[in-house]
């Protein structure tokens, strides 16, 4: 017999891309927007180091001046304390008051159970302006809004339900069968929750706390309509810095914009981290024997 060389150029395999004009539509409209994000976002962070910057791709000199600047004259270190208060009271009462109502919603079975549960859901699903303007109608009507404590009301509202949504998948996957164990020993229910169901629910705790905290901190609508000058949070202060009557330089708006961008990045990153967002939908049951 006689052997056939076959020269190495053709027994290499050869790769091309193929796809449809629909998936090339769909792969161009994300770069699309991904470059116009970049470009966006790209823009603002070198306007926020440049001295002096018109008609050139980038700026004339370089500096830092502009965070300092910002720093002192939009008084951030008082603004970034607020936030950090009102992001941890809302993360601590909305943990306080959700995490039982999702026990009782995973566990309990009574008339009303999934019209309850769709109210919660309401303020997640609809659009915070709308029940916002009268939330704060009600709050200035007593006395709340224009100080922390209506902030911290006002944005309670959508994070409990946000709360719930996150943790009865949780609780749901806990085997109903090691709570009837503990009382079958003696354990009271309050004995149950603490020492059996709370170490099993860490990490749906940890989930839920860290989502509600970047809601919070990016929270702009509730915030604005319920906060005084003393309660304002990042996002808002931005706002009114950028929209108030009076000269500044647009680099140290600029420079406030990256800081909060920067915030809320770290944030996400830690939220990312620790949160699986298949989580927040999986609901593990038991199939039928």
């Amino acid at each position: 017999m006689t052997a056939i060389a076959v020269p190495a150029q053709e027994t290499r395999r050869r790769f091309r891309i193929a796809a449809s004009p629909g998936a090339w539509l769909v792969w161009g409209s994300v770069t699309f927007f991904f470059l116009m994000l970049a470009g966006i976002i790209g823009s603002v962070v070198v306007s926020s180091f440049g001295r002096r910057w018109f008609d050139t791709w980038l700026p004339e000199s370089w500096t830092t001046q502009w965070y300092g600047q910002a720093w002192h004259e939009f008084t951030l270190l008082d603004v970034l304390i607020v936030t950090v208060e009102v992001s941890l009271l809302v993360v601590g009462i909305s943990v306080l008051v959700g995490v039982p109502a999702s026990y009782v919603l995973a566990r309990r079975t009574f008339p009303g159970r999934r019209v309850v549960y769709l109210l919660f859901l309401l303020p997640i699903l609809m659009p915070p302006i709308t029940y916002g303007i009268p939330l704060a109608t009600v709050l200035y009507k007593y006395g709340l809004a224009g100080h922390m404590a209506g902030v911290v009301l006002a944005n309670l509202v959508p994070s409990i339900p946000f709360v719930i949504l996150t943790m009865t998948p949780f609780i749901e996957q806990v085997d109903p069968a090691i709570e009837r164990a503990a009382r079958m020993c003696g354990a009271r229910t309050w004995q149950v929750f603490l020492r059996i169901l709370a170490p099993l629910l860490v990490p749906g705790i940890l989930a839920a706390s860290i989502l509600v905290l970047v809601r919070t901190v990016g929270m702009f609508e509730l915030t604005f309509l319920t906060a005084g000058p003393e309660s304002q949070t990042l996002v808002v202060a931005l706002y009114y810095t950028m929209s108030a009557a009076g000269i500044r330089a647009q680099q140290s708006v600029d420079a406030m914009a990256v800081i909060y961008t920067s915030m809320m990045l770290v944030l996400l990153v830690i939220a990312l981290r620790f949160v699986n967002p298949t989580q927040l939908v999986a609901r593990v049951k038991e199939e039928p024997q």
